[in-house]
């Protein structure tokens, strides 16, 4: 895991629903700011967001298409650079990093679920769930082995042979959610990850990862549209027209 990091604001934040100290700031975010094009067709994608993050818990981002949030996810995520502003992931400044880093420091730390589960059609589930561990240098068959220990926690256990084709979209997804995880990164981030599923098999998407990634140690990002799914958030920002208008902190409503 990374070194923690601990924000000087810390102790004016809201403090969680339960009992404790205020939660640990797993992603600290200042005055990042993203264009895209130029002249008459430059965008401004995010305009000074500032947000806080923190460990142990779930953070949705939501708002109308065309806000922003995936665009900052990216940020976050180190897959697009800001134009101006600063990224702490437990500390490390992100922001500063070269490219060669950024995709270093993403193997390493960063785990993915996406919309679409871009799973490689010709694997298995446990291969493709040991993909990022491959990566990484592992061999094949310990990072299999790997893999399947994690399939097996997320009740996947009878299918690591199938292949993604045998499979239906929540179980393609739970692969997809196996794969972000097996590393054990300290960032989860989700872009939309129940939208091509139906509502009931997202429901049991979104409860997955509540019950599997929202560790202590580790912070869950999720850019959503669906209103349906909110309530999985321990903190909600509100984002439009590139800015970031509020957060809400759903654990002071559970206290």
């Amino acid at each position: 895991m990374l070194e923690p990091h601990s924000s000087p604001q810390n102790s004016s934040l809201p403090r969680s629903g339960l009992a404790g100290p205020t939660p640990q700031v797993a992603v600290e975010i200042r005055r990042v700011a993203k264009h895209f094009g130029s002249g008459e067709r430059r965008v401004m994608a995010l305009q000074d967001v500032d947000w806080d993050v923190y460990a142990g818990q779930m953070s949705l981002i939501v708002g109308p298409s065309g806000c922003g949030k995936t665009t900052l996810l990216s940020v976050i995520a180190g897959i697009l650079n800001a134009d101006s502003g600063s990224v702490r992931i437990f500390g490390s400044e992100v922001s500063a990093m070269s490219d060669r880093a950024k995709t270093r420091f993403r193997a390493r730390h960063i785990g993915f679920v996406f919309q679409q589960y871009n799973l490689l059609p010709a694997l298995t589930a446990a291969e493709n769930a040991a993909i990022p561990l491959v990566i990484a240098g592992w061999s094949k068959a310990k990072a299999v082995r790997r893999a399947k220990e994690v399939l097996d926690s997320l009740g996947m256990g009878k299918k690591t042979e199938n292949l993604p084709s045998q499979l239906s979209g929540g179980q393609q997804q739970r692969v997809a959610i196996s794969r972000a995880l097996v590393h054990q990164p300290s960032l989860l981030v989700c872009d939309e990850p129940t939208a091509a599923l139906d509502h009931e098999t997202g429901l049991s998407v979104m409860e997955l990862l509540r019950e599997s990634a929202v560790k202590p140690d580790r912070a869950v990002v999720v850019v959503t549209h669906d209103n349906r799914v909110f309530h999985f958030g321990d903190r909600i920002a509100h984002m439009d027209d590139g800015r970031m208008i509020q957060v809400e902190d759903r654990t002071q409503v559970a206290a």
